[in-house]
């Protein structure tokens, strides 16, 4: 987490989209972070723990997609030096043929001596987004468990040690994942640099409107991951849910399409996961939702038990070894017996 745990991002984006089998044309806005870059709002996780070598397949999947005519300008992974594959991904892209300038790079934290290492694994001289993955310092020595809060190196101080990286040119913009308002407000009146992004989980069940709201009046990206509401395959949830099918079939799209758009015309950037090359084509098909549309989905949240997290369910009290006082989140949306 703070002290150990990375991610990269390769993110799939582009200006103009045109998919063979159905005409459909989408043109890809960007987000631009004031201080550095551009940041695409479409974006490919590829961060699960080990599958070093299930990463370099799909990356090749993804380059097939390009080659095969869906014209997709700019290719950009994502994932964590904490899931164990950045050699992996680095070798993927270094045989993609794709220019480095073309391919938009995030990597997840430890600060200076993990950075390094991180840089060496992936073969690159720069990364182009470096997120800290939670606010929790984990220890080093093997025994396991978070630093409390209010010990060193607590966010601030690692946040501190990332503007460093900044200045150095081997980062373009550094962010944060996994922050709450609470925390954000401990951080905020330390920065130099704004965080550039605030990665968490959201979508319809966990649309995070403070948050949202928040971030926003500080400049921030908010960016979703799990954005289908469907963390693993095992998860069936927002996904199937009837709403959203049914909704999906009036418009005659998939339903990955209408929860990614959703998403976008919140104002948020989102990283779909998939393995299916017919999926990742749909994927960055983004439709435009009427008034009505968005409305619908807005409201899921509001039926009852609706409103909770997929991702962070939790009977311990506890995340990754921080209340949820601690974190900032709601007990009942992320406490599992709730």
């Amino acid at each position: 987490m703070a002290a150990g745990v990375r991610e990269i991002i390769f993110i799939t984006y582009s200006s103009s989209i045109t998919l063979p089998s159905t005409n459909a044309k989408l043109d890809s806005p960007y987000y631009g972070i004031e201080y550095l870059i551009t940041h695409p709002i479409n974006r490919c996780w590829m961060g699960m723990v080990g599958g070093g070598e299930r990463v370099y397949e799909m990356r090749d999947i993804a380059i097939s997609i390009q080659l095969r005519g869906y014209h997709t300008s700019t290719e950009s992974p994502s994932q964590a030096a904490g899931y164990g594959n950045e050699n992996q991904v680095g070798r993927a892209i270094k045989d993609s043929g794709i220019l480095r300038n073309e391919i938009y790079l995030t990597t997840k934290l430890g600060v200076q001596v993990a950075f390094e290492k991180s840089l060496m694994e992936l073969d690159t001289d720069y990364v182009d987004l470096y997120l800290m993955h939670w606010p929790q310092a984990y220890k080093p020595d093997g025994e396991g468990g978070a630093f409390r809060p209010d010990e060193s190196p607590t966010f601030v101080e690692t946040w501190k040690d990332m503007e460093k990286l900044l200045e150095s040119g081997k980062v373009k913009s550094i962010g944060v994942s996994n922050f709450s308002i609470k925390n954000l407000e401990i951080l905020l009146p330390h920065c130099t640099i704004i965080p550039a992004t605030n990665q968490v989980e959201l979508h319809p069940y966990l649309p995070q409107n403070e948050l949202k709201d928040y971030c926003e009046s500080k400049g921030i990206i908010l960016t979703a991951y799990s954005p289908l509401g469907q963390p693993s395959p095992d998860d069936p949830a927002l996904i199937i849910n009837e709403t959203v099918k049914a909704l999906a079939s009036k418009l005659n799209v998939d339903v990955a399409q209408v929860l990614l758009s959703w998403g976008v015309q919140r104002n948020a950037v989102v990283i779909p996961k998939t393995e299916n090359t017919q999926r990742m084509a749909t994927n960055i098909t983004l439709i435009q939702l009427s008034l009505e549309n968005i409305k619908v989905l807005d409201d899921l949240h509001l039926q009852p038990k609706m409103h909770r997290s997929l991702c962070h369910k939790s009977k311990q009290g506890e995340i990754f070894g921080w209340t949820y006082d601690e974190m900032g989140w709601p007990e009942h949306l992320y406490n599992a017996d709730a």
